[in-house]
């Protein structure tokens, strides 16, 4: 048998759209040809999809068709593939195979061809968006403008879908579609996983919503879309299904299902959509890992994640987040533990170590308790519960399917008894939050001091994307173990901004302890000489009164009518100013500065 021949016996397994988009499987049929043996082929292997391109394959004349038929040996969804026995591209696209244009024999196979199902690529969309950031370190100005592009696509309801980070602190959002010009205004709507809105109605003429389907298994194939870097066109990637499990998502600092595959996401990549092989979409890319030791590890947002999304912002009109039990756990693996605990030999849990004194579980839960099952699921002692076959999975993703306000019943073991409460799930209130929300950062001035909150992006602006390593220690501990007494309860730090415009108009060569040269205690003059030292530095009390939050400070400040302003840092430090010349000093140090007020707008009201 010609080698031509042995080719188009193998894509003989491929697959075809037929005229009304619909997939069906070829059966192979041999008419007028006998079987016979084959020699056998040193090292077999299944045949590769650029394969379906063939070197005999005439090249068509329209640059975008070609790059869209070469794309795995797709077929346009528009059309049929006919039984031709010659390579050819028609003016619809249809790709025909080459395979069997070598030479005819006299009793040529009769069989059809199959191909995978085209994802939506149309509903993928390029998001252009106009970024301007709070200066978390200067907080009464923002930062300088910058732009970025990313990825989404086209849901139900006219809505686009991409990730919230691509249109953080946005000033401008823009949509372009595939193969357009003309870029559309858009407005957001929600952030969490981010919907957009577009008012034009043109931009919906010709697109169809992507339409979502089901978790996909491990090793299932997966198409990653998108516009990243690297050129100006829709770009696709593929891979497979690699690993299923509860990952840690950057941007929102949270814990929530995900999915990694070994399909390229690269910057841009965010927010488009990953199709699977009948062309639904099965998550959304988000990030990757860099790392010298990994190679081609990305991360999707998986269906029920998304989905949570969307019927959380169509159920409250608004985005509410997902939901927590406010607690720390303990592994109970140890049999002594267990038996400490008093549980016997059929049970499984985890133990309680803290509750959070603001969630609602701190009514009923009590630390030490232990938590048998969650909603009927019983959870084992190593915190999991069963997913799928074969599969487990950290029991807060059966948290997670909940939204704000629901109610679960939780069974517990407390002294030797079982008991069962109905528990109220919400938000959890972090004493360091992970965002503001959109809003400035808050900021109070006195006498060249500027008091602030400590945040996340307030740790990152200081001390770089390394703040976990490079940040004060005492802040770190904070962050990461620290639990709010109360909801209205901030860390009021003394922010470390001052000299900036000093540096600025005469270049002086000042490196301060953290590396970054534009960084110091507080904004300079007579009156705050020698506490050039304070970086950072939690505010405790004032006047012998409980710092609770940062507008609880600048009231007490404002009101103070003693004759000198004591405020009590952490490290047992203690900055004493008189009261009337450090007001009166104030309105010198914002005009110095350029400052337009002595507090942000939010502590005014």
């Amino acid at each position: 048998m010609k080698p031509s021949q042995k080719r188009a016996r193998k894509l003989k397994t491929q697959s075809a759209e037929n005229a009304t988009g619909e997939v069906k499987e070829a059966s192979v049929t041999h008419l007028n040809e006998s079987p016979s043996p084959e020699p056998p082929e040193t090292n077999p292997s299944p045949p590769r999809l650029n394969r379906v391109r063939g070197k005999k394959r005439r090249q068509s004349n329209n640059p975008s068709e070609t790059t869209e038929q070469q794309r795995g040996g797709v077929v346009s969804q528009r059309s049929s593939l006919p039984h031709h026995h010659h390579s050819d591209c028609n003016n619809n696209g249809t790709t025909v195979s080459a395979a069997a244009t070598a030479e005819s024999t006299p009793a040529a196979p009769s069989w059809e061809t199959v191909v995978k199902v085209v994802p939506s690529m149309d509903a993928v969309v390029k998001v252009f968006c106009v970024h301007t950031d709070p200066n978390f370190s200067l907080p009464w100005q923002m930062k300088r403008q910058y732009s970025s592009g990313s990825s989404g696509f086209i849901i139900g309801g006219r809505r686009v879908l991409t990730n919230a980070h691509s249109v953080e602190h946005h000033t401008q959002v823009k949509l372009k579609k595939r193969g357009s010009d003309t870029k559309y205004l858009a407005t957001v709507l929600a952030i969490g996983t981010e919907c957009d809105i577009v008012s034009d109605d043109e931009f919906w003429e010709g697109v169809s919503p992507v339409e979502f389907g089901d978790l996909p298994a491990l090793q299932d194939a997966v198409t990653v879309v998108g516009y990243p870097i690297g050129g100006d066109t829709i770009s696709v990637t593929s891979g497979v299904v690699s690993r299923m499990e509860i990952l840690s998502y950057v941007h929102g600092s949270t814990e929530l299902l995900g999915l990694q595959i070994d399909a390229a996401i690269n910057s841009g990549n965010s927010g488009g959509p990953a199709f699977n092989d009948k062309g639904r979409c099965v998550g959304i890319a988000f990030q990757s890992l860099k790392h010298e030791d990994a190679e081609n590890i990305g991360y999707v947002i998986p269906t029920p994640v998304i989905g949570h999304f969307i019927q959380d912002y169509e159920k409250h009109n608004k985005y509410t987040g997902f939901p927590v039990i406010g607690i720390e756990w303990q592994k109970m693996e140890n049999p002594d533990l267990r038996k400490k605990m008093g549980m016997e030999s059929h049970q499984k849990g985890v133990r309680i170590r803290r509750i959070e004194p603001t969630a609602p579980e701190s009514q009923v839960l009590k630390p030490s308790d232990t938590i048998l099952s969650f909603d009927g699921v019983n959870i084992a002692n190593d915190g999991t519960v069963p997913f799928r076959h074969g599969e487990r999975i950290g029991f807060s993703y059966l948290i997670s399917q909940k939204y704000t306000g629901d109610s679960a019943l939780v069974k517990i073991l407390r002294n030797r008894e079982i008991l069962e409460f109905n528990v109220k799930l919400a938000i959890h209130k972090k004493l360091i939050p992970a965002h503001i929300s959109g809003k400035p950062p808050s900021y109070f001035i006195v006498a060249g001091f500027v008091f602030t909150t400590v945040s996340v992006p307030y740790l990152r602006s200081e001390y770089g994307k390394e703040y976990e390593y490079d940040a004060p220690v005492k802040l770190l501990e904070k962050h990461l173990h620290a639990m709010t007494q109360s909801v209205d309860e901030q860390l009021v730090v003394v922010s470390q901004v001052g000299f900036f415009c000093a540096i600025k108009r005469y270049s002086l060569p000042l490196i301060s302890k953290s590396h970054h040269p534009y960084q110091m205690q507080v904004l300079v003059s007579d009156i705050n000489i020698g506490y050039e030292e304070i970086v950072n530095t939690q505010v405790v009390a004032f006047n012998g009164k409980p710092v609770k939050n940062l507008k609880c400070l600048a009231e007490m400040v404002e009101n103070c009518v003693d004759e000198y302003m004591e405020f009590y840092l952490d490290y047992h430090q203690i900055v004493v100013l008189q009261t009337k010349t450090a007001k009166e000093a104030t309105l010198d140090i914002l005009t110095t500065h350029c400052i337009p007020s002595a507090m942000s707008d939010d502590l005014k009201t």
